[in-house]
């Protein structure tokens, strides 16, 4: 039996709203999947359209989310690396070895004797694993900011993802934080002192 390999990455770190959202996929030896990147240089459908064969073809996936007050609490990149341990968890196959994009890894306490981790910057953009799991991290936390757009409209989520756009900026302002704000980030904390 090969070595199960798990690539691991994440969205959502720059937003000032929503979840950070890690991604964790094992795929099949025998069924490449083309077309594999960084999320953030695909489109929307293409993204959509590759998380779904992820999804079917993969020998196992898992995401893991910590939210906006999770990130407060223990600031934007504990809060990543959480994510990451959770999407590790959620796999149904124990992964033996962890590529994981960018230069910090979660702690491997409890995910598995023996597991290893190596990182790779840039990893999303040249290893089509780790390309998998930020396909999935984008397409879920994307998802999730689109029904929230139903909770919140008047800031418009489903547009801009939560990021610190010029949109949500003035938004963010005229209408102050809502609970899905990341209250330890710069601009919401501003925010909350100027809402009318």
């Amino acid at each position: 039996m090969s070595l199960l390999v798990a690539g691991i990455d994440e969205a959502g770190r720059g937003p000032l709203a929503g979840p950070v959202v890690a991604g964790a996929v094992i795929l099949r030896e025998d069924r490449a999947i083309p077309g594999l990147a960084d999320s953030k240089s695909l489109s929307a459908a293409v993204r959509e359209r590759l998380a779904g064969q992820i999804r079917a073809e993969a020998a196992a996936y898992g995401i893991g989310w910590a939210d906006p007050a999770e990130i407060d609490v223990l600031d934007i990149l504990q809060a990543t690396l959480l994510a990451m341990r959770r999407a590790v968890l959620a796999l149904a196959l124990p992964a033996q070895r962890l590529l994981i994009d960018g230069n910090r890894a979660p702690s491997l306490a409890g995910l598995g004797p023996g597991l290893q981790a190596r990182c790779i910057v840039r990893g999303d953009a040249s290893v089509p694993l780790i390309g998998a799991a930020s396909i999935l991290a984008k397409t879920a936390r994307d998802a999730y900011m689109e029904r929230a757009d139903a909770l919140y409209p008047q800031y418009g989520f489903a547009r801009h993802k939560g990021y610190p756009t010029a949109e949500h900026r003035r938004l963010l302002r005229r209408f102050g934080p809502c609970p899905l704000h990341r209250r330890s980030f710069a601009p919401v904390a501003a925010a909350a002192g100027e809402a009318r």
